[in-house]
């Protein structure tokens, strides 16, 4: 994250929407505090995600504690190396809780070589089960993995509410996911001067399968690419894909509203 200053409140949304995906322990600043910004913005409610057990037993917790906070629970691809059965039991456990609405993130990266594919591939496939076992949406990390993870969903089948956290695949990839019906999720990188691809998949994507998300603190739209990424930032990535969609953003504000709750469940 970088060391500069949290950027200004942007203009606040016509109507209200959800962030999908953002690590509310990552951001460094008090989740109260966080939540109060983004309700300024428009952003009404937030699913704080984990990536290992750690991390996952503490969104748990916040998810307990805010009734606007739902969580996710995972180990995530890159941490996948010698993760246990008792490891995998106790995702399984947090996972069943009433407020956790979420098995990930999980997936496969590809990018770093931090976790090997045999490792990863187990994992994904664990995590897929746990999704259906407990009945949650499960949230894929894909990074430069595209074909297999498609081919892993297939083989295992894919829970009844899949999302693709942060997408990145292309606009043919994107019609497959439709075709499957899998929600995508935009995240500020749509908003990045060299993301032409990504705004193409963003066009291809039907409007009842589309999600925004920040992945805070991560990936920090246009205008402040660079700066520290928070909840309240994301009405610069919704303005931006009302724009490439050619729809109203109020109209894209409610789609993804509705959206949000066939993904996670009811708020």
């Amino acid at each position: 994250m970088s060391d500069e200053p949290f950027p200004a409140l942007p203009e606040p949304l016509p109507a209200p929407v959800f962030d999908s995906h953002c690590h509310l322990d990552l951001v460094g600043l008090p989740v109260e505090e966080q939540l109060a910004s983004a309700r300024a913005a428009g952003i009404a409610r937030i699913v704080t995600i984990g990536v290992d057990l750690e991390s996952s037993r503490l969104c748990a917790e916040t998810a307990a504690e805010f009734d606007d906070v739902y969580a996710g629970v995972a180990i995530h691809p890159n941490d996948t190396t010698g993760v246990t059965d008792a490891v995998l039991d106790e995702i399984a456990a947090l996972a069943a809780l009433p407020h956790v609405r979420a098995v990930g993130e999980t997936g496969l990266d590809y990018y770093r070589d931090w976790a090997g594919k045999g490792d990863q591939h187990r994992s994904f496939r664990a995590h897929i089960d746990i999704a259906k076992r407990t009945g949650k949406a499960l949230v894929i990390h894909d990074r430069e993995a595209h074909d297999d993870v498609l081919s892993i969903l297939a083989d295992e089948g894919a829970p009844e509410r899949t999302v693709f956290h942060c997408y990145s695949g292309d606009a043919d990839m994107a019609r497959i996911c439709a075709d499957n019906g899998y929600f995508m999720s935009f995240a500020g990188n749509v908003t990045f001067k060299n993301a032409e691809p990504l705004r193409d998949a963003l066009r291809a994507a039907p409007l009842d399968l589309l999600l925004v998300e920040t992945d805070a603190p991560f990936l920090t739209p246009v205008p402040n690419r660079g700066r520290p990424n928070a909840s309240y930032l994301i009405p610069h990535t919704l303005r931006l894909m009302a724009e490439v969609k050619g729809v109203d953003l109020a109209e894209l504000c409610a789609a993804i509203d509705a959206n949000g709750v066939r993904a996670f469940g009811p708020w």
